[in-house]
């Protein structure tokens, strides 16, 4: 069975940093399909993976009605052989990305074609990780799939507790699946403060890490080199196999 790992939190906080860590952490355990739901599409780059095409561009091909009619196929169909085409293969992981988001017109059925096509595709494996963007549109509109962990990850500020807590409330006003929810702290600097612990308490969340900041992190922004780069002792890495080993994803020893 799929085990669906979602990752949403506020720009700036590493969330990207930490779904590319937990993506490659997985795939040394079953095959991985990662989707880029943040606009920006960042994943790629941080797994070290090229990219082509996106969800987006594909949806918005699909409002030229004269393209898609000279292939003679049924649009779902041809949907679903776009998002394929899509697909970034390598050894253990498959990446998809969502792209941007819709422009004008209508979408109603390319979205729902696209919800169906791509919940077709994860069910072939292992895993699936989303990597969201701040909103959680692609949890809500983009894939039916239900959630079993959701990640939300926060700096250590009063405000980062603020939006986490919002982005919890916002998945039961969304009235999505998700079976558990954990907190995050990244970037933290010699231990979490005490006001932060009792923001973390008083909004009722349940925080599973606190990652301490890497120094290691810029200069592999400055070189281009991915962050699965990261050596074995970066707190980063660390920190995200310590995060899977207590949720039981992964063995303490990787």
């Amino acid at each position: 069975m799929t085990k669906t790992i979602a990752i949403a939190g506020k720009g700036g906080t590493g969330k990207t940093s930490i779904a590319a860590l937990l993506i490659k952490l997985l795939s040394g355990k079953g095959t991985v399909l990662a989707i880029d739901g943040d606009p920006s599409s960042n994943l790629h780059m941080a797994l070290g993976l090229p990219l082509e095409e996106t969800i987006g561009s594909i949806r918005e091909g699909m409002l030229d009605r004269k393209a898609v009619e000279k292939t003679s196929m049924p649009k779902p169909d041809y949907l679903e052989l776009k998002v394929r085409e899509a697909l970034v293969e390598s050894e253990g992981i498959d990446l998809l990305a969502m792209g941007r988001p819709e422009g004008p017109g209508c979408y109603c059925a390319a979205n729902n074609w696209l919800r169906n096509s791509i919940d077709r595709l994860a069910g072939n494996y292992e895993y699936v990780v989303i990597d969201n963007e701040a909103g959680m549109e692609h949890i809500s509109r983009q894939t039916t799939r239900d959630v079993d962990i959701l990640l939300i990850i926060s700096d250590p500020s009063i405000r980062g507790i603020t939006a986490a807590a919002r982005t919890k409330n916002l998945i039961a006003e969304m009235r999505s699946h998700v079976a558990k929810i954990y907190l995050i702290l990244n970037r933290v600097r010699n231990g979490i403060p005490s006001p932060i612990r009792q923001a973390v308490d008083e909004e009722g969340l349940d925080l599973i890490a606190a990652i301490p900041e890497d120094h290691y992190i810029l200069d592999l922004e400055i070189n281009g080199r991915p962050l699965i780069d990261l050596p074995t002792d970066s707190p980063l890495r660390k920190g995200v196999l310590d995060m899977a080993a207590r949720l039981n994803l992964v063995s303490a020893k990787g």
